[in-house]
């Protein structure tokens, strides 16, 4: 029985997507940390110029 363990192969698939999907997750994450400053400055500026406009 445990020799049978060793060898299946059913559920290595699965963790192959897992690690997968983990990997894409931490590639994410790093992105957008380290975009997050350039975007929210993206933004403030946009804000910025929008209340200057409407501003009589």
């Amino acid at each position: 029985m445990l020799k049978r363990l060793f060898y299946e192969e059913d559920g290595q698939g699965m963790v192959e997507y897992g690690l997968i999907i983990a990997l894409i997750a931490v590639a994410v994450i790093v992105a957008l940390g380290a975009l997050g400053g350039g975007i929210k400055g993206i933004f403030e500026d946009v804000n910025a110029k929008l209340g200057e406009e409407t501003t009589p």
